[in-house]
């Protein structure tokens, strides 16, 4: 039996097809096909007439994952899967990217980019995923997708308000540094300008809620002495349009989020929430970005898909940059950092991890990075087994990581094991240094494992 690929690279409105051997070597030259009913139709047709001239043979396809672009035409290769032997898969533009480095291509073009998708399914095949089809967080993904796109927005939304505010009122800013309030909002939209707010009533601010008489005072006396350069009816017009356009995405955020918690009952969501720090957002957020623990081998893929993972460069004598990866999408690393500055204050477990790793000198920034690390572990236990958060269960886990009731072992560098250590190398004195310390341990560990007193720890 034969097996070729079929290559397929996306674009807006049409795509580019290519089929190669096992050898690389071409079966049937590039073409391109628009993506309407004549074009998808006409790949069905030259497919079968394929299959007709290979009756016996395997087809692997496919296409890179372009932000929705790619959906119709993997549609329809997962829909000749009853009809022919064929298997379709997505691939992530990365490692495609990669592979077209990798032979040395220099060459960008639709048709070359075909070619290096069916090139990645025969070097890659192992880690490509096919007739991964049913997706049954379609629906709810449309809707998050909605839900991100109105924030961001709002985001934008903010940004340009403040710099408004800036020159029409600065002293507000203060109250802006951990976010707009909704009595902040409503005094905004009320008076725009310091010039407006200076005016104002004490007991026209005092009755907006959350808003005391004391703080009403303060905010009139500051607008009064207000170094703000604009003051014009066009910069109030402005600014006035802007709180109500925040204001009105905010509603439709808040009922938006509300569907989708509403209208998500899965079993998977309510594991998610049993985990003290997790609510219906980031549950949904995590479980649409995760989907299912078969598609990782191990938590440590699962950390690297989302670029949780530390990473560093060691090379020759020094060992340099340990920090956070921070490759991959950044929606779950934002999740999951808000999960941890929640589980931080109300999950024991996660407080205790926090604590233990500031004890040791770290920042609070990498210590969180830690958390977020830990609870992205916790997670993929949970999904996988079925199972709601038990401290315990992790506790225990972790007891059996530990090797302290265990005999001590005389440890060997593996990467030596054909050549002792030699100082009379041609080494570098940073080398020089690190072999005699490695040196030192060893024998602190083979003293402890006869029983004899190391000579360093005599008086």
């Amino acid at each position: 039996m034969n097996n070729f690929y079929l290559g397929c690279d996306i674009s807006k409105g049409y795509a580019d097809f290519i089929i190669i051997n096992e050898d690389k070597l071409t079966v049937l030259d590039s073409f391109q096909l628009d993506d309407t009913t004549v074009g998808h139709n006409q790949l069905c047709c030259i497919l079968a007439k394929y299959f007709n001239d290979h009756p016996s043979s395997e087809m692997y396809s496919a296409v890179e994952s372009t932000g929705g672009y790619e959906n119709n035409w993997f549609n329809t290769l997962a829909n000749l899967q009853s009809k022919m032997n064929i298997y379709v898969a997505r691939v992530n533009p990365l490692g495609t990217n990669h592979n077209s480095r990798a032979s040395m291509s220099r060459i960008i073009t639709d048709k070359n980019a075909a070619r290096n998708i069916a090139e990645y399914i025969i070097n890659q095949k192992k880690k490509v995923i096919f007739n991964k089809i049913d997706d049954k967080f379609s629906s709810l993904r449309k809707q998050w997708t909605f839900v991100r796109m109105l924030t961001k927005q709002r985001t934008q939304l903010y940004n340009q308000l403040e710099s408004i505010l800036y020159i029409a009122n600065p002293e507000m800013l203060t109250y802006c540094k951990h976010g707009y309030a909704s009595w902040l909002l409503t005094v905004i939209l009320n008076y725009p300008t310091a010039k407006r707010l200076s005016k104002a009533r004490v007991t026209s601010l005092s009755s907006i809620p959350y808003l005391n008489e004391q703080r009403a005072v303060n905010l009139i006396n500051k607008a009064r002495a207000s170094v703000a350069a604009s003051d014009d009816d066009v910069t109030a017009n402005l600014i006035t349009s802007l709180v109500k356009q925040i204001i009105s995405l905010s509603k439709t955020i808040d009922k938006q989020s509300k569907f989708i918690a509403d209208n998500c009952k899965l079993p998977e969501i309510e594991i998610l929430k049993s985990f003290p720090g997790i609510g219906d957002y980031s549950a949904i957020g995590l479980l649409l970005n995760i989907c299912s623990t078969e598609y990782y081998q191990s938590t440590k893929k699962l950390a690297s898909y989302f670029g949780i993972h530390p990473v560093w460069k060691q090379s020759g004598d020094g060992t340099w940059g340990m920090h956070m990866s921070k490759q991959g999408k950044k929606e779950v690393r934002n999740i999951l950092y808000m999960v941890a500055k929640t589980a931080i204050v109300h999950n024991e477990l996660i407080k205790e991890i926090y604590a233990r790793h500031l004890k040791k000198g770290m920042s609070k920034t990498a210590a969180i990075g830690v958390c977020m690390h830990k609870i992205l572990r916790i997670i993929f236990g949970m999904l996988k087994h079925n199972e709601k958060f038990n401290p315990e269960t992790d506790r225990a886990n972790s007891q059996k990581m530990l090797k302290d009731n265990r005999p001590v072992k005389a440890v060997t560098n593996k990467l030596r094991r054909y050549q002792k250590l030699d100082l009379t190398a041609p080494i570098s004195r940073r080398q020089t240094k690190k072999r005699k310390e490695q040196e030192k341990s060893q024998n602190e560990i083979i003293s402890l494992s006869t029983g004899s007193i190391p000579h360093s720890f005599k008086d």
